[in-house]
């Protein structure tokens, strides 16, 4: 892999474009934009450049998006923030052929490069093709496939590549709310990404910083101009379709929705809570609810502070999805009282109901009711006096 991708950096460098002999034919240079897929990571579509030069025969197009699922330690490098992502290079009948099989659509569009621009670029792409450089750490708001591309078109073209005057930061959207656009119709993906998700997510994101998602990266460089000799040109040509699909529509079914299951969830442990008082039943029951909450606030720690994903961080979940849970469920199994740690949590969780509303985080619909299963019982393993559901045989822990 290392000698291939050394050999095609040799083959790009060596190509010194000359647009000005009337022999030669120059290099063609294509933002290719592909359409959402099915698979999660999928979702939010994908950008590649297409690199054609007539004289040597060559048809490649050059991908940032590479990445290996047989990776060693795969699961743990993903969540640690620590999986390299890899630049690709493959045929351009080979780039369709995936996509057309996948059923996305490609769009193709020719980029206006003048012959220093493109040598600038050529080089660039070299240099990004060095064993050494091949590969770098994936950031999904700020390095990552589309961004990538951004930035070559930045420093091959200077400041020649005029952007449009930035709108006011309350207009602009956040980069939630960017995502969330791509993860309509996927209510339980769109329900983990909030969860994991933290307050760099509620950043606006600038007329630029929009370009991290491949299709707004291709609405946003169309809209750029380059100045040529005192006149002002777009930077891509008029968009292609060369894979011609409709977009994958995803309706939602509220039945099958987080908000609905979690709240019938919600009815059914208020049913349990007051129907069944048998010492035994109850301490499975929470020791079953404790344990799945555990993991989620084991979840928000790791996520919290030992992740290099900086999206992740500053995540308010931890508030209700709190350390305290864990040591809630330890009393359980080992059967002891420490009703402290149960109405340590109880407040917790109140104060992120009752304020959910004015944090400085974007939250969830489906959080309330899951919040609410936890906030009952541990008002239960509480013994609050005003609470009618406190079990009197809780006292005998």
């Amino acid at each position: 892999m290392k000698k291939a991708l050394t050999i095609l950096a040799l083959i790009l460098a060596s190509f010194t474009p000359d647009l000005r002999s009337q022999e030669a034919t120059p290099p063609e240079i294509y933002l290719l934009t592909c359409g959402p897929g099915t698979e999660t990571y999928s979702h939010y579509g994908h950008s590649a450049l297409r690199i054609v030069i007539p004289e040597s025969g060559s048809d490649l197009v050059y991908n940032w998006g590479v990445f290996d699922f047989s990776t060693k330690a795969f699961a743990w490098k993903f969540a640690k923030g620590r999986l390299e992502y890899n630049l690709g290079v493959n045929s351009y009948e080979s780039f369709l052929s995936d996509y057309i099989f996948e059923e996305r659509w490609v769009i193709s569009q020719r980029v206006n490069l003048e012959e220093n621009e493109i040598r600038e670029l050529f080089s660039l792409i070299t240099e990004n093709l060095k064993p050494e450089n091949v590969k770098y750490r994936y950031d999904f708001f700020y390095d990552d496939c589309s961004t990538r591309i951004r930035d070559l078109f930045e420093k091959a073209i200077g400041a020649d590549l005029l952007y449009p005057v930035e709108l006011p930061e309350k207009e602009l959207p956040t980069f939630r709310q960017l995502t969330g656009e791509f993860q309509a119709g996927y209510p339980w993906l769109n329900l983990g990404i909030d969860l994991l998700m933290g307050s760099p997510g509620e950043k606006k994101a600038s007329f630029r910083d929009q370009m991290f998602l491949p299709l707004y990266l291709q609405s946003g460089l169309s809209s750029l101009e380059v100045r040529r000799d005192g006149k002002m040109i777009p930077l891509l040509r008029d968009p292609e379709v060369v894979v011609d699909l409709p977009n994958i529509v995803k309706k939602e079914n509220f039945l099958a929705s987080p908000v609905f299951i979690f709240t019938i969830m919600l009815v059914i442990m208020i049913f349990l809570t007051a129907k069944f008082r048998g010492k035994t039943f109850n301490r499975i029951l929470d020791t079953v609810v404790f344990l799945i909450f555990s993991v989620l606030a084991i979840m928000m720690i790791f996520f919290n502070f030992f992740t290099d994903h900086q999206q992740m961080k500053w995540n308010l979940n931890i508030i209700w999805l709190n350390p305290f849970i864990i040591l809630c469920l330890v009393s359980l199994i080992l059967n002891k009282d420490w009703r402290g740690w149960f109405r340590t949590t109880f407040y917790l969780v109140a104060f992120y109901l009752a304020f959910i509303v004015i944090l400085p985080q974007d939250l969830n619909q489906a959080f309330v009711p899951i919040a609410g299963i936890l906030l009952l019982r541990t008002s239960v393993r509480s013994e609050f006096g005003w609470n009618p559901l406190t079990l009197p045989y809780l006292t005998e822990l």
